[in-house]
This record gives structure tokens, C-alpha cells and sequence, in this order.
């Protein structure tokens, strides 16, 4: 099946290489801009971004969609790059203008990505310009939208405000953009705000993503572990 999808896809890539190609460069270009830190390319095309700042490590590996779903009630994606790539499961995958989703199966050649347009995934985000902490959740069946749960009702979030990923949870770096808001609601009866979010990322296009890989996470596993079992 995975085999069928990406001979699919590549008779559309042939077509628009030179688009392609423009799109690649613009992100790659784009992602630099964003990010105050050094950009080394690596072997396989990894790209290592070292934030003094924050003292976080981070890789990334381009991959294509080869198949996606965005009108189900719970969606995937599907990547061209697997377990003979270095992936594996609960790292985060990014588009051009945003966060797509976390994979969660991995074969030799393929992996599949569970979509924040599904419910199974929560998501931890914060409001950019409060620093209020809250959690993506997608319930709003839209593939342009999503809801922001467990925001307290004192925290001043206005429409029009940026959330951003919270970083530090093995799965995408601080600051990565999620949406900005549409609505917010103090719906009686509820301890938090009901917050609705325009997506960045328009998860009913199929192209380029990047897996992120966090260099310090085994580490720090193995410390909140040992802290567990004491």
C-alpha cells in the first residue's frame, strides 16, 4: 500500500519539481529566520539547530506525505521515511507554518503520523504573549480549526492571540507556532476558557514536513525515571 502511495505521489512531484524545489528552498530559508541559533547540515540530511538559550538540541529530517486524512474523525498521515531513516515513535513532525502530528508506527521504509486533527492527541501549548499553559485538543471536526482546553479563566486570552508549543516533552522544540485565536468563550459551568484556534497549518495539503528528533531526550528520560522510582 505504502509502495502504491508514493508511486502516486511521485507522478505529481515529477510535474511540479520546479515548484517543489522553490518551496523546499523557501522553507529551508524561513526556518533559518526563525530560529536565533547555528544551522549545520548533516549526514542524511539532517539539519542541527543548537540553542544556547534554551540549552536544547534538536535535528530534523525532511519527509514527504505520501497519503493523509484530514476528514475523518480520527486522522493520519503518512511519511515516506521510517525505522532505516532513524525514526521512531512520539516524535513530532512540523510543516512549513506549523506543528502536523506525532508518530506513533514505524516500519523499515514508512511511518505513520497521528494527526492533531485527531482527538487521541493532546497537545502542549501555551499562549505567546501570557505564557499561559494549555493543551491542543482537536473537537471542533473542522480540518481549519481546533480547541485550547485547561486555560484557567483568569488568563487574559484575547482574539487574535498566538499559541505556541510549550517545548520540553521529547516531542517538539519551545515556540514552534500552532494557530492564533478566534474565539473565546467564558462558558459558565467550565473551570477553563473555551478557546477556539485558527490552524497555521493547513493539514489538507499534501507536501514537505520535518521530523524533529530531540538529541537530549533519552537523557532526560532516564533522569525524570530514576526520580520516579525514588
Amino acid at each position: 500500500m505504502g509502495t502504491l502511495f508514493t508511486w502516486r505521489k511521485d507522478i505529481t512531484d515529477y510535474a511540479n519539481l520546479k515548484e517543489v524545489n522553490e518551496r523546499l528552498a523557501a522553507e529551508n530559508a524561513d526556518w533559518r529566520n526563525r530560529h536565533s541559533s547555528s544551522y549545520t547540515p548533516v549526514e542524511e540530511l539532517f539539519v542541527r539547530i543548537n540553542d544556547s538559550i534554551y540549552r536544547q538540541q534538536y535535528s530534523y529530517l525532511p519527509a514527504k506525505v505520501v497519503n493523509n486524512t484530514w476528514h475523518k474523525p480520527r486522522n493520519f498521515i503518512t511519511l515516506d521515511k521510517g525505522a532505516v531513516n532513524g525514526l521512531h515513535d512520539d516524535m513530532g513532525v512540523i510543516g512549513p507554518d506549523g506543528i502536523v502530528g506525532v508518530i506513533r508506527d514505524v516500519e523499515p521504509h514508512f511511518a505513520s503520523v497521528i494527526s492533531i486533527l485527531n482527538p487521541d492527541v493532546k497537545t502542549s501549548v501555551k499562549t505567546k504573549r501570557t505564557g499561559h499553559y494549555g493543551l491542543l485538543y482537536w473537537d471542533t471536526n473542522d480540518p481549519l480549526t481546533s480547541s485550547v482546553i485547561d486555560i484557567p479563566k483568569h488568563a487574559r486570552v484575547h482574539v487574535g492571540d498566538t499559541i505556541v508549543t510549550t517545548g520540553g516533552d521529547g516531542v517538539y522544540p519551545e515556540g514552534v507556532p500552532v494557530g492564533r485565536v478566534l474565539a473565546v468563550n467564558d462558558a459558565p459551568g467550565r473551570q477553563d476558557q473555551a478557546i477556539v484556534v485558527q490552524l497555521f497549518e493547513d493539514l489538507t495539503r499534501s507536501g514537505f514536513v520535518y521530523v524533529v528528533n530531540d538529541l537530549q531526550r533519552a537523557e532526560r528520560d532516564s533522569v525524570e525515571k530514576a526520580y520516579v522510582v525514588q
